[in-house]
């Protein structure tokens, strides 16, 4: 899967039900492997207006990946 694939999807939060924003970017440690995602919120009434807030979601926190949809749990993860 390429970057511009999952830039496509969705990212929701499983235990709030809330959209989280869109990845812009991606982390990946020295082996190549996918450590994080990093998702952009936009927050504000008016979206030329809004302010913008950066997130980092790691792998482990990743449920599912599917079709439309990032699923994510950000409860209770370890690091």
């Amino acid at each position: 899967m390429h970057l511009s694939e999952l830039q496509t999807k969705e990212v929701i939060n499983i235990s709030t039900g809330r959209r989280m924003g869109i990845i812009i970017d991606v982390t990946v440690d020295k082996d190549g492997k996918l450590k994080d995602l990093i998702l952009e919120e936009k927050r504000g009434a008016k979206r030329f207006m809004a302010s913008k807030e950066e997130s980092i979601i790691k792998w482990q926190q990743i449920v599912k990946i599917g079709d439309d949809i990032i699923l994510v749990d950000t409860r209770n993860i370890t690091y």
